[in-house]
């Protein structure tokens, strides 16, 4: 499979490029902001590693460009550890996972795996919870029988709430499903995935309950 890997720091950039080259990828490497834009959307790409801290146009930047030209690509970005806000930035341009530096390759390489498995849509049956439906085979969603166009970290949401029997699911719950990690700082990055994820399901799907945490409405 083709990665798109852009990062700037000529050492890590070639570490990282040599590694995944190692796991059986084909990694194209890329350090300057606008030549990874051009690149991610003219070419064609399994997965995106983008670090956001670039030359000439900003990773957050090149992302929102991606989407808005209907590059729907899963992206992975590199961010400083403990940095919510860029978690939080990078899910609202439409990141679907991240990583925090310094981190371990096989951590970054489970990731991307993880990616790739969702988005080829490898599960199995329709679930189903009031209006909403997830078609698991094909990663699909639909609400009223009318489809959801979700990123694979926003299915995946769906998906582990669907999958809880209404059961309610702190933002550090959510977080150690998704990430691994149930850091406190990472709360502020679930609260804004939650909220765009309410934005494309509508209302009355997923219910914040106040100083608990979400679940997926009754039907």
């Amino acid at each position: 499979m083709r990665l798109l890997l852009v990062e700037d720091d000529p050492d890590l950039g070639g570490d990282l490029r040599d590694a995944l080259t190692r796991e059986g990828f084909v990694v194209d490497l890329v350090a300057d902001g606008l030549d990874a834009w051009f690149l991610g959307g003219t070419e064609d790409f399994a997965l995106a590693i983008l670090d956001l801290g670039l030359p000439r146009l900003d990773g957050l930047s090149i992302l929102k460009r991606w989407r808005e030209e209907g590059r729907n690509f899963p992206v992975l970005v590199l961010t400083a550890r403990g940095d919510w806000t860029e978690k939080v930035e990078g899910i609202e341009a439409g990141a679907d996972d991240y990583v925090a530096k310094p981190f371990a390759m096989r951590e970054l390489v489970a990731r991307i795996r993880a990616l790739l498995r969702r988005a080829a849509g490898y599960s199995t049956p329709v679930l189903r919870s009031g209006p909403l439906q997830l078609d698991t085979a094909r990663m699909l969603a639909t609400v009223h029988d009318r489809p959801v166009r979700l990123s694979p970290l926003e299915y995946r949401l769906l998906d582990i709430l669907a999958h809880q029997g209404g059961r309610v699911l702190s933002a550090g719950q959510i977080s150690e499903h998704l990430h691994g990690t149930s850091d406190a700082a990472d709360s502020n990055a679930i609260e804004a995935l939650v909220l765009r994820l309410r934005r494309k399901v509508g209302p009355g799907i997923i219910e914040n309950r106040r100083g608990f945490g979400y679940r997926l409405a009754e039907a």
